[in-house]
């Protein structure tokens, strides 16, 4: 019964347009900055955190997941 009502609720929220999760620490502006910063070489993945903030396992995946694609 807690299954069902669970279910219920989130497919409510979806339906109206929530999604659930962690917000993104870094907006997607953000992220193409880093990107390009570390693309041309102006910063290394652990400058970037440090100077937006997150942690180098965040940059690092962000890099792996833009070039990648």
């Amino acid at each position: 019964m807690l299954k069902e009502r669970t279910k219920i609720g989130l497919d409510a929220a979806r339906k109206d347009g929530r999604i659930g999760g962690r917000k993104p620490k870094l907006k997607p502006r953000q992220q193409q900055e880093i990107l390009q910063l570390v693309r041309k070489g102006k910063k290394t993945a652990a400058d970037a955190a440090r100077l937006f903030g997150v942690h180098r396992a965040t940059v690092r995946r962000l890099l792996q997941k833009n070039l990648a694609a």
